[in-house]
């Protein structure tokens, strides 16, 4: 199965890491699971558990009410950076948007009021060693332009085929951006399923806004059944395409799942990097229900 797995991983012209595990028996198996790979948009998972983790300590209010003006959100295509209003919501549905669309805006005043050394002690505390958090959307998106000498996204994609350029970006190199394992990122959505990430009420919130993501071109396009609930968290940055989830079925078998990938092609538009998490995905969770 793991080599039908890499087989799937080269045929879509992607190199891919998998990881997948009964999040009940303990049964898995992996594709470079233990290989450092960039999160991108899935470091708001680490954020969100932290987030949940301070609010059941009281030392955070997840009700407290935030106001962002258009000039203060951060950049991304979801959500409230493409509002023209001031917005205001409480600090939990800012987190809600934040994972449900992926919203980077919603997420970086999440990140505000948790910070980094609060989400890597979240981690550790955890025993997830080999997962680290070192920035928000914003500083991830001032590294790609100071790395590339650009302007702003789109000079970067026109450049991004550049020689030599896709290597002078430390956003897309685990050693200088947030990183984790797909072995760890199974085993931190098991500790939300099984409450043990947080106190069990955090935990149901953490499950509910994950079952809400909206987007099913990836994970979820393996497992196209009414009766099959797929939860997850999506990551997009550049040539990398991520997601973590977990797959439920009627008859009680669970499964968390990390697929990470990164394209050959420096093109926007990946429908076969995002296709194969999918299949990857669903061959992995076969072999864990045989």
């Amino acid at each position: 199965m793991a080599r039908a797995i890499e087989e799937a991983f080269r045929a879509a012209g992607v190199t891919g890491h998998l990881h997948a595990a009964d999040i009940d028996t303990g049964r898995e198996i992996g594709v470079g699971a233990d290989e450092p790979v960039v999160l991108a948009s899935v470091y708001k998972v680490p954020l969100l558990v932290a987030f949940f983790r301070l609010a059941a300590r009281g030392a955070l209010d997840p009700t407290t009410q935030v106001t962002l003006r258009p000039d203060e959100r951060t950049e991304g295509g979801t959500g409230l950076t493409v509002m023209l209003d001031d917005v205001t919501m409480s600090l939990r549905d800012l987190a809600c948007l934040m994972i449900t669309v992926s919203d980077n805006a919603a997420a970086d005043a999440v990140y505000a009021r948790v910070g980094r050394d609060e989400i890597n002690a979240a981690l550790h505390a955890l025993g997830l060693r080999r997962v680290h958090v070192v920035g928000d959307g914003q500083d991830l998106f001032d590294a790609l332009l100071a790395d590339s000498g650009t302007a702003g996204l789109g000079e970067l994609w026109q450049r991004l085929d550049e020689p030599g350029m896709l290597d002078r970006l430390g956003s897309l190199d685990p050693s200088r951006t947030s990183y984790g394992t797909p072995r760890e990122l199974t085993r931190l959505l098991a500790m939300i399923w099984r409450d043990e990430a947080a106190p069990a009420a955090e935990c149901a919130l953490m499950r509910r806004m994950l079952g809400l993501q909206v987007w099913p071109h990836r994970l979820s396009s393996g497992f196209p059944h009414d009766d099959v609930q797929v939860s997850g968290k999506t990551g997009t940055l550049l040539t990398l395409r991520n997601e973590i989830g977990v797959v439920e079925y009627p008859d009680g078998g669970r499964y968390s799942v990390a697929v990470f990938t990164r394209a050959s092609e420096t093109v926007a538009v990946q429908p076969r990097a995002d296709a194969v998490i999918g299949t990857t995905a669903r061959l992995a969770v076969e072999f864990l229900r045989a």
